[in-house]
């Protein structure tokens, strides 16, 4: 298991790096939080974020919604911020738990572990005729090939795969996308939506996955 540790203390570094080694997890430490973002857009077996909170270049908090974003990794907020506000506004971006310093790392462990058995025993692959959702990877495979969808392509076909044959309005995937895509409005769908056919190879004169219901909106036919 790869754990991601984003903090700035290079003696608390070490202290995790060694500790979690010897639990068999390999640890990717990082101070900069802009570099460590760029990382996990990339990493494909990254398994959870350990995360502080006060760090160079911005906050833990604004790390966690964008690190959020991108992904549905598990988070820990390890911080020596130990007030209930802190806590409440982390849950609230998306951290999985949050452990306040100092603590001992077995602590830590037992979280990690707790976390990545919840995470194991889900459903993360869902198969819809010869397409996959990895929910985890927030990824669509067709046939076994990963499509390359950016998130927004990502969140309405996974929304009509889930919905299969169900009509839904350009209102109810704008809904969807969430408050940071509230600017996609009924154009940027149907732009997102032909980028989408152009990926799976679906001709909309002859749709064979995604049909237009005139005056409406979409749906997936399978």
């Amino acid at each position: 298991m790869k754990i991601v540790l984003i903090e700035d203390d290079l003696d608390m570094q070490e202290l995790l790096r060694d500790y979690l080694g010897n639990y068999g997890f390999m640890v990717k430490a990082f101070e900069k939080p802009l570099v460590a973002l760029q990382y996990l857009k990339e990493c494909k077996e990254c398994s959870l974020v350990v995360l502080d909170l006060m760090l160079p270049q911005m906050d833990g908090f604004d790390v966690c919604k964008k690190i959020r974003e991108q992904s549905t990794i598990p988070i820990i907020i390890s911080s020596a911020r130990n007030n209930l506000g802190d806590k409440v506004v982390a849950y609230e971006y998306g951290a999985d738990d949050y452990l306040a310093k100092p603590y001992e790392p077995k602590e830590l462990i037992m979280k990690i572990n707790a976390i990545l058995r919840r995470v194991n025993n889900s459903i993360k692959i869902k198969k819809v005729g010869e397409f996959e959702i990895d929910e985890e990877k927030m990824q669509i495979s067709q046939d076994g090939h990963e499509l390359g969808l950016t998130m927004i392509e990502y969140k309405i076909f996974s929304l009509l795969l889930n919905e299969q044959d169900k009509i839904l309005s350009r209102e109810v995937i704008a809904n969807h996308l969430g408050s940071e895509f509230v600017h996609i409005k009924d154009r940027a769908i149907d732009m997102h939506i032909s980028n989408i056919r152009n990926k799976i190879f679906d001709d909309p004169k002859s749709a064979k996955y995604i049909k237009s219901v005139w005056g409406i909106g979409y749906k997936f036919i399978g």
